[in-house]
C-alpha cells in the first residue's frame, strides 16, 4: 500500500504494484484467489508455550521481513533508517522485501507456525486482517509496553482500541492509508460518494474498483446502511447483490490492483476506488488527480510490526518498534513512502524535512479528516471462504 517520493517529480513504485503484481484489468481474472481455509484447531498455538529463547542480549541481530518499497533508500550523502537504527543500537539488521501477499506470506509461513516451528524472522509486517488472523491462531508473541514506550505515547488516536488487539499488545502499524474515491478532474467535475461512483449514468463503464474484497466490500456494506466494523449475513448478501448489479448495468469497467492509476491518468477511466499513497504518486506526474473522501467515510488501514512465535530476537525487534516510533524517525520514513504516519508528533518533525509534506492529508490527516473512518470486520474462517467466493463470483475470479 505504499507509494514512495523520490524527492522529484517522477512517481515511484507503490507497494501495492507488488501487492496486485497478479492483479487485473478485467473480470476475466478477478480477485485474488479464494483464499483455504486458514488453519484447523490444531495449528492454533500458545505465544506464552510457543516461544523461543531471547538470544537479544548476546546477539545483536534482527531478521524483517516487510513489503517491497517500504523503507526509505540509502544515498551516497545520507544513511536511511535502518543505517541510523544500526548505528544507534549496534544491532545489525537483515532485512528483506519478502512479502508480497499476504495470503501468500500466510501460506509461506503457515506449517511452520501452525506447528509451533520458528520461520527465521523476527519481525513480520502484515495488513490488518491478516494480523488479525494471525493473532488469533496465537502465532504471535506479546510485545513487552515497557520496552516500547514510543510506541504506546505516539501512535495516533484514529489506530488506537482496534477490536482484534486493542491495547496493541501484540501489533505496531508501520505505515497506514486510506482507501476512498480519485477522478480526474480534467475529465469530470467530481465524485462525491461511492453510491454515485457506482450507479451514475456518465459514468458507465468509465470506473474501477478495487480487486481486494474488504476495500471494496467495506463500501458496498456502508451504501447499504451496514457498519463494516460489525455486519450480519443478511447484510452481507444485500451488499453483494448491489455491486452485482453494478457490475451487471456495465458500471463498472474492471476490478485491479493499483493499475487503476495508470488507467486514471491516461483518461481510459475517469473514477475509481483508490488507495490514498498512490494518488499521491500519481499527483506527481498529474495534478489533475484528486482524491476525494466519499459520503460514506474512508476505510482506514495499516501495515502492521508482529513479532512470530519462535523469534530469537524479539529484545532487539522491540528497539526496531520503540525506534520508529521516534517522530523524527517516523517523519524521515513517511517522507519517502507517502502513506500516512502513524506517528503523533511526526508532522512537526516534517518541516525540517520536506515542508511540501507537511500540509498533506494524505500524509497527515487532521482529526476530522479521520473521525468518519472505518474498518473491516474481522471474519472467522467460515466467512472469510463464504465472502471470499462470493465476492470472487461477481469480480469475476
Amino acid at each position: 500500500m505504499v507509494g514512495r517520493n523520490t524527492g522529484s517529480a517522477g512517481a515511484g513504485p507503490s507497494r501495492r504494484t507488488f501487492l496486485k503484481a497478479g492483479g487485473v484489468a478485467a473480470f476475466g481474472v478477478g480477485s485474488l484467489a479464494v483464499l483455504p481455509l486458514f488453519g484447523s484447531p490444531s495449528q492454533v498455538q500458545d505465544p506464552a508455550k510457543c516461544f523461543a529463547d531471547d538470544l537479544s542480549s548476546t546477539q545483536k541481530k534482527l531478521v524483517v521481513s516487510n513489503w517491497p518499497a517500504y523503507i526509505d533508500p540509502a544515498t551516497k550523502k545520507q544513511k536511511n533508517t535502518l543505517q541510523d537504527f544500526e548505528a544507534a543500537t549496534g544491532v545489525s539488521v537483515d532485512y528483506t522485501d519478502d512479502v508480497s501477499d499476504n495470503a501468500e506470506f500466510f501460506a509461506k509461513v503457515r506449517n511452520q507456525l501452525g506447528g509451533c516451528e520458528p520461520i527465521g524472522r523476527d519481525l513480520m509486517v502484515l495488513t490488518d486482517w491478516m494480523a488479525a488472523k494471525m493473532i488469533g491462531l496465537g502465532w504471535v508473541q506479546p510485545i513487552d509496553a515497557d520496552k516500547v514506550p514510543n510506541l504506546h505515547k505516539n501512535l495516533i488516536k484514529p489506530l488506537q482500541g482496534r477490536s482484534w488487539d486493542k491495547d496493541r499488545n501484540f501489533s505496531a502499524p508501520w505505515q497506514s492509508g486510506l482507501t476512498g474515491i480519485a477522478y480526474n478532474s480534467k475529465l469530470i467535475k467530481g465524485v462525491g460518494s461511492f453510491q454515485e461512483l457506482i450507479t451514475k449514468p456518465e459514468l458507465k463503464g468509465k470506473i474501477t474498483l478495487l480487486s481486494e474484497m474488504r476495500d471494496t466490500m467495506a463500501f458496498m456494506l456502508k451504501v447499504v446502511g451496514a457498519d463494516p466494523d460489525k455486519f450480519t449475513d443478511a447484510e452481507w448478501e444485500k451488499a453483494i447483490e448491489e455491486l452485482h448489479k453494478a457490475v451487471r448495468a456495465g458500471q463498472v469497467r474492471a476490478f485491479t490492483g493499483n493499475e487503476y492509476i495508470q488507467d486514471l491518468t491516461a483518461g481510459n477511466i475517469v473514477a475509481c476506488e483508490a488507495w490514498s499513497g498512490d494518488v499521491i504518486q500519481a499527483q506527481y506526474d498529474n495534478p489533475n488527480i484528486k482524491f476525494v473522501v466519499p459520503e460514506e467515510g474512508l476505510s482506514l488501514w495499516s501495515d502492521n510490526m508482529l513479532v512470530p512465535n519462535k523469534a530469537t530476537h524479539e529484545g532487539n525487534a522491540e528497539k526496531w518498534i520503540d525506534y520508529y516510533y521516534e517522530p523524527e524517525v517516523a517523519a524521515k520514513l513517511a517522507a519517502w513512502v507517502n502513506y500516512i504516519c502513524p506517528v503523533e508528533g511526526a508532522r512537526d518533525e516534517m518541516v525540517k524535512i520536506d515542508d511540501t509534506l507537511v500540509d498533506n492529508p494524505l500524509i497527515f490527516p487532521s482529526e476530522e479528516d479521520l473521525k468518519n473512518t472505518f474498518d473491516f470486520m474481522v471474519l472467522d474462517e467460515k466467512q472469510s471462504q463464504k465472502y471470499e467466493g462470493e465476492f470472487s463470483d461477481v469480480t469475476g475470479g
